[in-house]
């Protein structure tokens, strides 16, 4: 299938979103990159019919189209999965695939016929599963093969994929791969939206960058490279973009012993020193998070001990919370904010004390500190009454990260900090990450399923495997070679 933008234009609230976009994609996998905000999603909404263009037209296989609706862009083959999976998790996998397009038998639903149809698409997509069990028992990654089902029901000729792995294991994400390339070699096309650059080059035959609204260029992915696409994305080259940290204290100031919990992680022991960035590696499901959490006191362990300062730490979130402890989780949009409260109100949510006066809640306080934090972690944003659910997300993370340091922590635990983030932003987080290590001498525990990030931003790396800390290395030591063969259960 070829689509063709042709001098697209959208404008919202007097802000120019898609400045006379020109851009032609070809069939197979193509691949659509910009930071957030660049109008990537915007212009797929105006292609599937969420949104009319202000002005412009795009031409499907030649013929002019504009779609009123969803439903009218499904009739032609156009689907959009978006990046919150559209399955309602409490109806079963056969009725999310067959949802407001049931087969009937007189006026009863043909039960036995959309069971057989649900299997047969899902088989083919090498997911064998009961379709009669509630979505919700099933993992994101199997959600994702529903939507992709859903779409092979409807005769899908294009497919749009708005960050397809951000929740995938490495085992899901395999799959989703082989799934993408079978549907481009039965002749399908797919646009995929994504900031992992690893993903694009291993998935795309051709890359299309869009920054600030304006599209500037398509390329052949034989003929561009990781620092050309970050260029175009970025409108700069990004040199160094884990920066260089310098200081680091011999000061203990977390000890973890033996810490366990049934059937998630056992024996866990390391020492955290102040201004150090600890990061922890490992494949999906080896227990980091978990840990984490163990620490931090929202899931509590079953043995073991915490040490803060040489002191023992009651394991419970307040009591955490009240020691200087904070945690930054993988989830943020389910764990880290209300994306329907405003900046000043998301900000001042970890510690209301700050903000009140004899239980009174001092507006020209609160307002005092959210600018302090936007002015310090440069959150772009139109006022303090900007609506979390209306920012990139990358402002969206510094917002949590800004909800945090409400509490001046003297330990910061930060769990997939920048998934879902794009390049530009990502490099001002690490920024933001050094300059608390060496400024006001930060302790962070740094998760991540990105070993780039870790290695390029870690003192010393714990690798995890199975529930168990496999070593610990230091910077000069951590290898992406040596990192996977403990993350995969090799010796140190």
């Amino acid at each position: 299938m070829k689509i063709e933008f042709v001098n697209i234009n959208k404008t919202f609230n007097g802000v120019k979103v898609l400045d006379n976009i020109n851009m032609v994609i070809n069939g197979g996998v193509h691949a659509l990159m910009g930071e957030n905000g660049a109008g990537k999603s915007t212009l797929m909404k105006i292609l599937t019919g969420v949104y009319q263009a202000d002005e412009g037209l795009i031409k499907i296989d030649g013929s002019v189209k504009k779609y009123a609706h969803p439903q009218d862009a499904e009739k032609d083959g156009i689907i959009f999965i978006y990046q919150e999976l559209n399955i309602l998790p409490n109806m079963s996998v056969v009725d999310n695939i067959f949802l407001n397009k049931e087969i009937k038998k007189g006026i009863f639903l043909n039960k036995k016929v959309m069971i057989k149809e649900s299997e047969a698409l899902l088989e083919k997509l090498g997911l064998n599963i009961d379709v009669t069990k509630k979505a919700g028992h099933y993992s994101v990654g199997q959600q994702q093969i529903m939507e992709i089902a859903k779409a092979l029901k409807e005769d899908a000729k294009l497919i749009i994929m708005d960050e397809p792995t951000a929740a995938l294991s490495d085992k899901e994400t395999n799959l989703l791969f082989k799934i993408i390339n079978d549907l481009k070699e039965e002749g399908r096309t797919i646009i995929y939206i994504s900031h992992r650059m690893e993903e694009i080059f291993a998935l795309a035959q051709e890359i299309s960058v869009l920054r600030d609204g304006k599209f500037i260029a398509t390329k052949s992915i034989r003929d561009t490279n990781k620092e050309e696409l970050i260029k175009m994305m970025v409108g700069r080259e990004i040199h160094d973009i884990y920066p260089k940290k310098n200081y680091c204290s011999n000061d203990v100031i977390l000890e973890v012993k033996d810490l366990s919990k049934k059937k998630q992680y056992h024996n866990i022991s390391f020492q955290l020193h102040k201004g150090e960035i600890l990061g922890f590696a490992g494949l999906m499901g080896s227990g980091r998070t978990e840990v984490m959490h163990g620490i931090f006191g929202s899931v509590p362990y079953d043995s073991g001990e915490i040490l803060l300062n040489g002191e023992k730490l009651t394991n419970n979130i307040s009591n955490s919370i009240n020691n200087n402890i904070a945690f930054i989780t993988e989830d943020r949009k389910a764990q880290g904010i209300i994306t329907e409260f405003n900046v000043r109100d998301n900000i001042i949510l970890t510690n209301l004390a700050s903000v009140t006066s004899n239980n009174i809640l001092m507006k020209s306080k609160q307002t005092k500190l959210s600018h302090n934090f936007i002015e310090k972690l440069n959150i772009k944003c139109s006022s303090l009454n900007h609506l979390l659910k209306k920012m990139s997300g990358g402002n969206q993370q510094k917002v949590v990260i800004a909800k945090w340091l409400n509490i001046e922590p003297r330990i910061l635990i930060m769990d997939e900090p920048t998934r879902g983030v794009d390049v530009g932003a990502k490099q001002e987080i690490y920024m933001i990450i050094k300059e608390l290590c060496e400024e006001h001498d930060l302790a962070i525990i740094l998760v991540s399923s990105e070993l780039p990030e870790v290695m390029g931003m870690s003192d010393r790396i714990c690798i995890m495997n199975e529930g168990e800390l496999m070593g610990i290395l230091n910077k000069e030591e951590a290898t992406q070679e040596h990192i996977m063969n403990l993350a995969t259960g090799g010796k140190n």
